[in-house]
């Protein structure tokens, strides 16, 4: 007896995607464009991992609401501070980027003072145990690596797309995927919200949902080339309609995942959580209506060759349910 029903959709729907290709791409390339133009003329609020700032570890005495520490800071000029526990609960590192104006051994000064004055207005009592300045410089090398990984991330997923399948669909799975890193990098620009490494983080695994997405769909591509004797666009219409309540559904847990980690993870993961959240939302889209859309148009377009199964995967193929 099934207690719960494991396909949204039968596996026969057949939903006219390819009908919609072109307002699905148009919509797509206007909202990344909007992105990109969000990047260039409004930039990132970088957090103190790019810009630089006050490094401090606090002790305490007990524990505190890290909440109620980041008000306090707020209340003392310093409004985006970074507040987390590590070891024990009576353990905080916080980041504190300087108020304006100032610099130095008296930014460095007055950031334990209110570090200080934001830990004990309860009535307990704290040691600064570190207080270091992070310069510039460092936050400029962490930009290059985290610009180094995105590129490394997206040769491999090339690689591995053009190996497995062919060169078409490789091209076609990474423009869908720079459109879902662009669209959730481009929120942060529109909304002002702090960018940090965790989003950073967020946006590579973004990159990796999306893929993965893509190559569920395609790899369907492949497989429905052999039974179907059709053209490339019912092809490629029967087989996002027989991927979609799988895609729905893992996303939709995959979502509910992150909303609880934006609800109760707390404020220093807060924006990892909002870039999957998102990404995962455009991740799903993407793979719907622009991975396999973008395979229709212009030298993109796939032929009957390109979807026939190579000679090394038919016994893999034949194998399958």
């Amino acid at each position: 007896m099934k207690i719960f029903p494991l396909t949204l959709l039968p596996n026969d729907a057949n939903i006219d995607f390819m009908r919609l290709r072109w307002v699905s791409i148009a919509v797509a390339a206007i909202i990344m464009f909007v992105a990109i133009g969000a990047m260039g003329t409004r930039g990132f609020n970088y957090a103190l991992d790019f810009t630089g700032g006050n490094l401090i570890e606090a002790q305490l005495d007990k524990a505190l609401s890290l909440d109620a520490v980041r008000d306090k800071l707020a209340a003392d000029g310093y409004d985006s501070a970074q507040v987390q526990t590590y070891g024990s609960g009576n353990q905080l590192l916080i980041r504190l980027q300087p108020r304006e104006g100032e610099s130095g051994d008296a930014a460095t000064a007055h950031a334990a003072e209110a570090v200080t004055r934001a830990v004990t207005s309860n009535g307990g009592t704290a040691k600064i145990v570190r207080n270091e300045f992070v310069g510039p410089q460092v936050g400029k090398e962490l930009a290059l690596k985290g610009l180094y990984a995105l590129v490394f991330v997206v040769v491999g997923f090339l690689i591995y797309i053009a190996f497995r399948f062919e060169w078409k669909f490789a091209v076609a799975a990474i423009i869908t995927t720079l459109h879902d890193v662009i669209v959730v990098a481009g929120w942060f620009a529109v909304s002002g919200h702090e960018f940090d490494l965790t989003v950073l983080a967020g946006i590579l695994s973004v990159m990796g949902y999306s893929i993965n997405d893509t190559i569920v769909v395609f790899d369907r591509v492949r497989e429905n080339f052999r039974t179907m004797r059709a053209d490339p666009e019912t092809v490629l219409n029967k087989s996002i309609n027989q991927t979609l309540s799988r895609t729905i559904i893992t996303s939709f847990v995959a979502f509910l995942t992150v909303l609880a980690l934006y609800l109760y993870g707390g404020g220093s993961l807060r924006g990892m959580a909002e870039s999957q959240m998102l990404g995962i939302i455009i991740g799903t889209l993407s793979s719907i209506f622009v991975a396999c859309p973008l395979l229709t148009l212009g030298l993109l377009k796939v032929t009957k060759q390109d979807l026939m199964p190579k000679a090394k995967d038919e016994a893999a193929l034949a194998r399958r349910p």
